[in-house]
């Protein structure tokens, strides 16, 4: 068994666990934190996506001992006081969401992004979705919500 202590959405945890443990699995059946999705188990999908010391990182492929110190937020940890971030603010107002199976990695990638970077342009915006698959939505109401919570226009062949 390996030590691991973390900061999780603001609160230090302390976990012993096997060292091919990885950190979606002690967010999810460790800490109950199950916004975290698992969708292909390979990285491609984005939905495990969290954000590590303010970086977006697949949670499926990030062993939890390489996150020993870390900062780790979760969709759980977006919301301050109950009160939605903008960014879900958005999502839930401009439609960005249908099932909500990939909406977790989505946030928490955008606000990477929005926390990490000042210049922030619509190609980055689209650079971040083109990161996450989303079965659903046909992408229209995340690039909405998206340009919206960033303070960008939305264009007509948004609005479907």
């Amino acid at each position: 068994m390996t030590s691991v202590q973390l900061t999780v959405n603001g609160a230090a945890v302390e976990l012993f666990v096997e060292p091919r443990t990885l950190l979606v699995d002690v967010l999810r059946d460790h800490l109950g934190l199950t916004g975290t999705h698992v969708g292909c188990a390979y990285g491609v999908c984005g939905a495990c996506t969290v954000v590590v010391d303010g970086l977006p990182v697949r949670s499926c492929l990030m062993l939890a001992a390489q996150a020993d110190g870390a900062q780790v937020k979760t969709v759980e940890g977006l919301a301050d006081a109950g009160d939605m971030s903008a960014l879900q603010e958005a999502f839930h107002n401009e439609h960005g969401l249908q099932c909500g199976f990939c909406t977790p990695g989505l946030l928490c990638s955008l606000t990477a992004l929005q926390e990490g970077d000042d210049d922030v342009s619509e190609t980055h915006l689209d650079d971040v979705i083109a990161g996450h698959l989303c079965r659903c939505t046909g992408y229209a109401g995340i690039r909405r919500a998206s340009r919206v919570a960033f303070g960008f226009p939305t264009s007509p062949r948004e609005t479907s």
